[in-house]
């Protein structure tokens, strides 16, 4: 093998004991875990069909309502060095209730700004929302790395992840449901009155509140189990027991090729999502005629996809090494991206659709495959990464830009080239060999 893998398994011998998945006596708290990951799922999603909705009730462009998307995941990125730096000095449970709390009175600000009607207001509660969700993904991520063994770390994260597209299914369905068939149709609004047209704004923004009152209760209930349920992970199960190096973890980051690259990789993979997802509403509708009542049923059915492949994922990252896998997935996406600019018609919706196959893999396999061996860096490098979801902020409005000038469908050239980046992290992995640390050593032996 030409190199290390993150998930590579110890040739079992007779009479050993296969690793457990979970340390003794953290099943329950790891299951409280998984359930944020869910969590943040309803509200990343519920926000992709945010675009679609307020680029109709504002009548605004591809550009100003990507706007959303950009409070969003621009949360991410200011709140993930605070994130860490609660996780250093509390802990990664300390972490996660900060995140949960926040996020809940995020999901509560979105009761006012129903009742003021700008546009701004909605922006706000979605910055404090998305910085509650920042602390908590970034303390979540590697709580669930640190819950069990060294072996079966990736794995678990990857098991623990695939429960974010459960709650993006609900939260996309959440849209589709009780936003989408209602907003006031753009043929209504020709005929009607200013007095008519203002009534019909407050009458569409306040559907939007009721799926973020929901998801602000179901935080606060995740918030009141973890808060009263003792969680203790010893500190050297948190590192995989290595021992913390001399020097500033910023530097060792930055020298960590693996790492600095895995960096690059998180950003193009997060913008690759966000822009397939924020817009395949709009490819239906746009691209295709399909009506704006059914077109979330096509987001849906990207979730649903997302969800299975998220599984199938994770039992074959138990076959096959992860970076082979991730380049596979890379290249297939780069491929339907592409059918998705070429085709307009069914064929390229159906394609954009699928570009959720290869989206499946790649968050929790990067993000393990860029921390491995990290140590005592791991909380501050679980930031950087984490921060690399700036590029759901920024990749999102050049893809609006692009959609505005050429397109709908030749947009889709956007995450064409955000997954041939990450196709090549996965060849740049797959290329060089790593000497860094316990686990590298472990997966080069075999």
């Amino acid at each position: 093998m030409a190199g290390p893998s993150v998930i590579q398994r110890r040739p079992e011998t007779p009479g050993t004991a296969k690793p457990g998945l979970v340390y003794p006596g953290l099943t329950v708290p790891f299951i409280l875990v998984v359930t944020c990951f869910a969590a943040w799922g309803s509200a990343a999603n519920l926000t992709d069909v945010l675009v679609g909705v307020f680029r109709h009730i504002f009548s605004m462009s591809n550009f100003q309502s990507a706007l959303v998307q950009f409070a969003y995941y621009g949360a991410y990125f200011s709140l993930a060095i605070p994130a860490a730096l609660i996780n250093k000095r509390y802990g990664y449970k300390a972490g996660v209730l900060t995140g949960l709390g926040l996020a809940t009175v995020g999901g509560l600000l979105f009761i006012p700004a129903s009742l003021l009607l700008q546009y701004g207001f909605f922006l706000i509660a979605l910055f404090v929302l998305a910085s509650g969700l920042s602390i908590l993904e970034t303390s979540a991520n590697p709580f669930v790395i640190a819950m069990g063994p060294e072996a079966s770390a990736t794995q678990r994260l990857n098991l623990a992840q695939a429960f974010n597209p459960v709650g993006a299914n609900i939260g996309v369905l959440l849209g589709a449901v009780l936003i989408l068939p209602h907003i006031t149709p753009e043929a209504e609004k020709a005929s009607m009155t200013t007095a008519q047209l203002a009534q019909a704004q407050s009458d569409d923004l306040s559907l939007v509140l009721k799926p973020y009152t929901g998801i602000a209760l179901a935080l606060l209930v995740i918030w009141l189990f973890i808060a009263f349920r003792t969680i203790k992970v010893p500190d050297e199960h948190a590192h995989f027991g290595l021992e913390e190096r001399r020097g500033g973890a910023l530097g060792r980051l930055w020298q960590n090729r693996h790492y600095r690259y895995g960096v690059v990789a998180q950003f193009l993979n997060v913008g690759a999502q966000v822009c397939a997802w924020t817009f395949t509403i709009q490819y239906a509708q746009d691209v295709v005629g399909v009506p704006v009542a059914r077109s979330g049923w096509y987001l849906q059915a990207s979730l649903i996809v997302f969800l299975i492949a998220r599984f199938v994922m994770t039992y074959l990252l138990g076959i096959i090494r992860p970076t082979k896998l991730l380049f596979a997935m890379g290249a297939l996406g780069v491929a339907l991206s592409l059918v998705a600019v070429l085709s307009h018609n069914m064929i390229g919706l159906i394609a954009v659709v699928g570009i959720s196959i290869s989206l499946s893999l790649m968050f929790p396999t990067i993000y393990g495959v860029a921390l491995q061996g990290m140590g005592r860096d791991t909380k501050f490098g679980a930031a950087g990464l984490v921060m690399a979801i700036l590029g759901g902020a920024l990749l999102p409005m050049v893809h609006g830009k692009v959609m505005d000038t050429v397109g709908a469908a030749e947009a889709y050239v956007v995450p064409a080239v955000c997954l041939a980046g990450v196709a090549l992290y996965a060849l740049f992995d797959l290329r060089t060999s790593r000497h860094a640390g316990p686990l590298m050593t472990e997966g080069a032996a075999h």
